[in-house]
């Protein structure tokens, strides 16, 4: 079976011309624009997709938009009869560039905001340090409601599973001038877990990101220092618990990740990783801070293809 095509990916900003230029001029990717009622809408290509940027406020993305990814669009011949065929009853709206669209309601696609969209024929997109969209992070409830409603609905593919764990082990030591020298551990805690599965559309995949230690308290949200797996799992079960499960993040593939994030911190943009550290998928990975990109959460993944 063929992934359906990935149209778009559709970031909310502070301001599009800014994060726009940022792409273009440290990134290295092509930018053009399409149209919404509202005006030109600025465009990114990236690998076989793009991205398209918004205003907070734009009445194209529907009310109370927030900073982040805020929705995918997926292209289909007739959006209609793709609809149809997933069993979900959307509503019908013009899309960028006038293409007739469909918006899935979020129940149907465990929290996604999903629009299917008539092909949109983008140039493809790549530079130096950005091959493609390497993951769309999606913070997850339910991974197996995920696959039900991407694969059997939708017609994506599924592509691998794993799950990330972070054990803490405490030991003690006594040293004493009589009783000599005496060392213990403490039980190990498990203070971090994930389950991830990737469920390929186009040249990307969605990764439902699902907390399993609920029963962990998160930690607090920080942006200046490099992440872990028990950093990571706190970032989803803070954004379930504030937003409900929806899209996170978007990562980006790329030859180097440390040659990236290098590159952008030397063009003065501030990142969380100075250097890669293990991802999913046997990836090295860097994140920028957001404060860098408009207010998205955005992260570079080293990894070869299996």
């Amino acid at each position: 079976m063929t992934a359906p095509n990935l149209a778009y990916v559709a970031l909310v900003v502070d301001d599009p011309e800014i994060t726009a230029g940022i792409f273009e001029n440290n990134f290295g990717l092509p930018r053009s624009a399409r149209t919404n009622a509202n005006g030109d809408v600025p465009v990114i290509s990236v690998g076989n997709s793009a991205l398209a940027l918004f205003r907070p406020d734009d009445p194209f993305l529907g009310p109370n938009a927030k900073k982040g990814v805020h929705h995918v669009a997926i292209e289909a011949e007739n959006p209609a009869t793709a609809a149809a065929t997933a069993d979900i009853t959307g509503e019908s709206s013009s899309g960028l560039d006038n293409k007739a669209q469909i918006t899935l309601p979020e129940q149907a696609t465990c929290g996604v905001r999903v629009r299917l969209t008539e092909p949109m024929e983008l140039p493809p997109g790549t530079s130096d340090i950005v091959e493609r969209i390497d993951h769309i992070g999606v913070a997850s409830a339910d991974n197996a409601a995920a696959r039900r409603a991407f694969i059997d609905g939708l017609g994506c593919v599924y592509e691998s599973q794993q799950t990330d764990s972070e054990v803490e082990t405490i030991s003690e030591n006594f040293t004493s001038d009589t009783y000599n020298y005496i060392f213990h551990t403490r039980p190990s805690q498990l203070v971090g877990s994930m389950r991830v599965t990737f469920i390929t559309v186009g040249d990307c995949e969605f990764e439902f990101i699902q907390d399993l230690t609920s029963q962990v308290k998160a930690d607090e949200a920080r942006h200046d220092t490099a992440g872990n797996t028990r950093g990571d799992r706190s970032a989803i079960a803070r954004y379930i618990t504030s937003r409900g499960a929806g899209l996170h993040h978007i990562a980006f593939k790329t030859a180097d990740t440390v040659a990236a994030l290098t590159k952008l911190r030397a063009a003065g943009l501030r990142t969380i990783d100075t250097q890669g550290r293990p991802g999913s998928r046997r990836a090295q990975i860097g994140f920028i801070h957001p404060s860098a990109m408009g207010g998205v959460l955005t992260h570079f993944v080293q990894r070869e293809e299996i």
